[in-house]
């Protein structure tokens, strides 16, 4: 968890948590506040009982909050989003008065007008206008109002192994820029023999078009583009081809990829841990996994922005407000969201707590913020980091230009279609990148139609 504010907001959430506190003398349960002016709000994301550390501390900061802010309380619900019952609770109200979904989830919620505008209540919550504008973009709607706040975030770059790179004769400060680049350097990895793979690449359970999402999109290209209602696959043209010709020539011309192919998420992550494979895209929070899980050191790895930079894909976990909440609920939760998870006066305290627990602290996201906030929220990581922050430098200096761009509608079916293109040119010499991108082209369009107007 991230929390915290500057000086002057929590001053003003001071303000607001007493504005709360008087707002109603004689209770009211239409504007969620008790005959003594107490306000209950619903949440969920608290941890379950198995995993207990995660649940104490939660516990704790609600103990604190509310010592805090009084009239305030949080009736907390175990769990986050279950897909399977998201919608049936949405449509029969049953939602949380502050609920939790993934960064795929904000569009389609507001344009259904399923969620509520905080947009009248931000004012007395200035450590927003601190969130990067690339994340508060994702929850505001077309005329930019606001319906919800960022918890995590994460944008893919090139994960790469630095003792890998030194025995090939690259420099592991300087990870390539450019797919070209990468190409490159993966033949230098590769030719090292003894099992080394130079770059590696998904094509199964889904990963493969995850992967050929965030490598169009660091083109500049795209995968599906609205026009009105309807939407349209938009990945059949140049930028998709130059994504799956440079794969077969890396798998088939220069050999430095390996012969081990259909690769899915948990492969690539054993063969980093391995300190046989150079590099792949991937996310930051791949790197505790690898040293934790697959034998790692924290000393190997790098991470650099993604090749190309035109854009990369990102993602990441928000809260939202039930339609439903009165003004009451919705300030009492903004003072909760604001403390508990965009609150960089508290991240020395959060940093502090996991450097005990031994959790890696220092990497280079989640990080919400810019200005003063990211001053002080990046300060506190180093105070507490335990990892080597420097490895991370070059994707560090990135993250402010290069674009975030979630992923598209329908994801997951997507990304299912596009598994097979990668498997085409990763397992196939006589692959037809034309006609693998027109085949998945009719597939996706199908699916895209079938999306509620």
């Amino acid at each position: 968890m991230i929390r915290a504010s500057s000086g002057r907001a929590v001053s003003l959430l001071l303000a607001a948590g007493l504005v709360l506190g008087t707002a109603a003398c004689n209770g009211d349960e239409d504007s969620g506040e008790s005959a003594d002016g107490v306000v209950t709000i619903t949440v969920n994301a608290l941890p379950p009982e198995t995993e207990e550390v995660n649940r104490k501390n939660y516990l704790a900061d609600v103990a604190e909050f509310e010592k805090k802010y009084p009239k305030i309380k949080i009736d907390a619900k175990e769990g986050k989003m279950d897909p399977k019952t998201f919608s049936s609770k949405l449509a029969g109200g049953q939602l949380e008065d502050v609920f939790y979904v993934y960064f795929t989830d904000p569009a389609q919620l507001i344009a259904k007008r399923q969620v509520a505008d905080i947009t009248p209540y931000l004012k007395d919550f200035p450590v927003v206008e601190q969130i990067k504008p690339d994340l508060m973009k994702v929850f505001k709607d077309d005329k930019g109002k606001v319906y919800g706040l960022p918890w995590t975030n994460y944008t893919l770059g090139l994960l790469y192994n630095r003792a890998v790179f030194t025995k090939a004769g690259l420099d592991p400060n300087k990870p390539p820029a450019t797919w070209q680049e990468v190409r490159d350097a993966a033949k230098k990895i590769a030719a090292l023999g003894d099992g080394h793979v130079g770059y590696g690449d998904y094509s199964k359970s889904n990963t493969g078009g995850w992967h050929f999402t965030a490598e169009i999109y660091s083109l500049g290209g795209d995968i599906a583009k609205q026009d009105g209602d309807t939407w349209k696959a938009a990945f059949n043209d140049a930028k998709g081809k130059q994504v799956l010709q440079q794969l077969y020539d890396m798998r088939w011309t220069d050999n430095s990829m390996g012969e081990k192919q259909l690769l899915e998420y948990a492969d690539l992550l054993t063969m980093m841990g391995s300190g046989k494979l150079g590099m792949y895209v991937a996310a930051p929070d791949n790197i505790p996994t690898i040293v934790n899980q697959y034998k790692g050191n924290y000393n190997d790895y790098g991470l650099g922005p993604i090749p190309g930079g035109q854009a990369t894909l990102g993602g990441g976990e928000a809260f939202m407000f039930n339609a439903k909440a009165t003004p009451a609920k919705i300030k009492a939760g903004l003072t909760w969201l604001t403390w508990m998870y965009t609150n960089p006066d508290r991240a020395a305290v959060d940093f502090q707590r996991k450097a005990a627990d031994k959790v890696p602290v220092g990497l280079p996201q989640p990080n919400l913020y810019t200005g003063a906030a990211e001053e002080k929220y990046l300060a506190a990581a180093k105070q507490y980091g335990n990892v080597p922050t420097d490895n991370y430098k070059a994707f560090t200096e990135s993250t402010e230009k290069i674009p975030l761009k979630v992923e598209p509608p329908a994801a997951q079916q997507i990304y299912a279609v596009l598994d097979t293109a990668m498997q085409g040119v990763l397992t196939d010499r006589n692959a037809n990148v034309d006609k693998l991108l027109a085949d998945a082209e009719k597939q996706v369009n199908q699916i895209l139609s079938a999306l509620p107007k």
